[in-house]
């Protein structure tokens, strides 16, 4: 038998390039992931190279620290190059004196990490297919390696945070996760002071698993609650148990931890990513909006059962056929009950006016929950008095 001839193994440039962020990741450590970007990208000709972190406000874009990285002051998210590639998750290249700057997207399964910024004297094909490689290597290097120090926090820190509000950051899901059939986006405001509200979510196989939870209180105390609901969420989730018992599960958590007179309002929802088929319970919590041709069409009401921790009946279990581009709206009552300076109530029907029009502007579910609630925060002159979170679930097909 004759043996086929093997195919050219030896190493390309491109190849070598990403090699060396490849060969040295296992055991780089996080403050040494600036210093490698440097040396890669120099290599590449290109110079000023930058690692750009959204700050929990999602308002800034701030620099990474490292030997070798360009640092300079936070960029504004909403009217900058850097914003515009994050908003969009696009590269944008911009023509400077000295050559082209192109901004990367670091994207992470759909959430936006951050922007890679690159200097470089002129820029081909080849550069841009390189250093979109190297964008997504650098991207996943900065997810796995941020639970081992501080630094990445401390970047994205723009203020001070409460200690009910660094709780809830650490049990939050990353805010975005865009997959072929589905997508998810969710805000918390406000963003350093946060404490009773939270929101989880897991692609399991074909089944998309949504919760969104709003304890009693404020401060630290509705801080702890929250942790005790949706970890007890998470626990009956990956039991496999249906809606009702992970109602009862959350409800026998919250009453036993906290006793009669403490509560946490919740919805928690399924679905079914092939066929757009979607299931959820309302645990005294604001009815879901239905979203479709971009303009709010219906608030998906079904019967509702008591918060868990009060011990309410066997909740029932709404259904719904969803349409491809079809998005569901989860919010907590902070984002309807807010006042803005000096007036009433937002209100539902506001709410649905905002809603309606950024969903005009047919940008991505991430773009789209992050303009609706700086639209509540200039509303309420940047300031309130209770959590206001939302999360959308859009089917794609």
């Amino acid at each position: 038998m004759t043996a086929r001839p093997r195919s050219d193994r030896s190493e390309s440039f491109g190849e070598a390039l990403l090699g060396t962020v490849l060969d040295r990741a296992h055991e780089l450590s996080p403050h040494l992931i600036g210093p490698l970007v440097a040396e890669v990208v120099e290599r590449l000709g290109g110079r000023r190279p930058q690692l750009l972190l959204q700050d929990y406000g999602q308002v800034l874009l701030a620099p990474l620290p490292g030997e070798g990285l360009a640092g300079g002051d936070p960029q504004d998210i909403d009217d900058t190059a850097a914003g515009r590639c994050f908003l969009d998750a696009q590269p944008v290249e911009l023509p400077e004196d000295d050559g082209v700057r192109i901004h990367l997207p670091l994207l992470d399964g759909g959430d936006q990490v951050g922007v890679m910024a690159v200097t470089l004297d002129r820029i081909d094909d080849d550069d841009r297919r390189l250093l979109d490689r190297l964008a997504a290597l650098v991207a996943d290097l900065l997810v796995t390696k941020h639970g081992y120090s501080d630094l990445f926090f401390s970047t994205r820190r723009g203020e001070p945070m409460s200690v009910a509000a660094e709780i809830q950051w650490s049990l939050l899901p990353p805010l975005a996760m865009i997959m072929p059939r589905v997508a998810v986006a969710g805000t918390l405001e406000p963003a350093y002071d946060v404490a009773g509200d939270s929101f989880d979510y897991a692609l399991n196989g074909d089944v998309l698993h949504v919760a969104m939870i709003d304890a009693m209180g404020h401060g630290l105390g509705a801080a702890v609650m929250a942790t005790v609901a949706i970890g007890a969420y998470r626990h009956a989730r990956r039991l496999g148990t249906d809606l009702p018992e992970i109602y009862a599960a959350m409800d026998e958590a919250v009453a036993h931890q906290f006793g009669p007179d403490h509560f946490v309002t919740a919805q928690m929802m399924r679905l079914d990513t092939t066929t757009g088929g979607m299931r959820w319970v309302n645990a005294g919590h604001p009815s879901p909006m239905l979203i479709r041709d971009h303009r709010v069409t219906r608030r998906l009401d079904a019967p509702t059962t008591l918060p868990v921790g009060l011990g309410g009946a066997e909740p029932e279990v709404g259904e719904l056929g969803l349409e491809r581009g079809d998005r569901v709206l989860c919010f907590t009552d902070g984002l309807v009950e807010e006042h803005a300076v000096g007036e009433e109530q937002f209100g539902e029907e506001q709410l649905i006016d905002w809603v309606d029009g950024l969903e005009r502007t047919c940008r991505g579910v991430r773009a789209v929950a992050r303009s609706l609630s700086h639209t509540l925060k200039r509303a309420r002159g940047g300031h309130t008095t209770d959590d206001a979170t939302l999360l959308l679930v859009e089917w794609r097909g």
